[in-house]
C-alpha cells in the first residue's frame, strides 16, 4: 500500500520547501516564523474551520509574504508583481500543462 503523500497540492510542498529555505538561509528565524504563523491560524480560524489544505497553506502564504515585507527581506510591489505574472501564467497556461512565468 503507498503513503498518502504528505502534501495534498504541490504548491504547498514548494511553498513549506521555500519557507524551510528562507529559514536555512538566515532570512528569519523559525521561533519568529512560528509565532506568527500561529497568529494568522488563530485569526483565519474565527474566520471558517480551518481544513488543512488550501486554506491552510494560504494563511502560510499571507504569513510569510508579511514577514518578508515587514523584516525588508522583499517590497509588497514585488509580491504583488510576482502574484499578478503567476495568474497571468495561469490564466493562459491550457489544463494540464505546466504553469511557467514567461521571461
Amino acid at each position: 500500500m503507498r503513503p498518502e503523500p504528505a502534501f495534498e497540492a504541490p504548491w504547498h510542498a514548494q511553498l513549506f520547501a521555500l519557507t524551510v529555505h528562507l529559514n536555512e538561509t538566515g532570512v528569519f528565524a523559525w521561533p519568529d516564523w512560528a509565532t506568527r504563523f500561529g497568529a494568522t491560524l488563530k485569526r483565519r480560524g474565527l474566520e471558517k474551520d480551518l481544513n488543512g489544505g488550501d486554506d491552510y497553506f494560504e494563511a502560510w502564504l499571507e504569513t510569510l509574504e508579511a514577514l518578508l515585507t515587514e523584516t525588508g527581506a522583499t517590497e509588497a510591489a514585488a509580491l504583488a508583481e510576482m502574484r499578478a505574472a503567476w495568474k497571468a501564467a495561469y490564466l493562459r497556461t491550457p489544463h494540464g500543462q505546466p504553469v511557467t512565468i514567461k521571461a
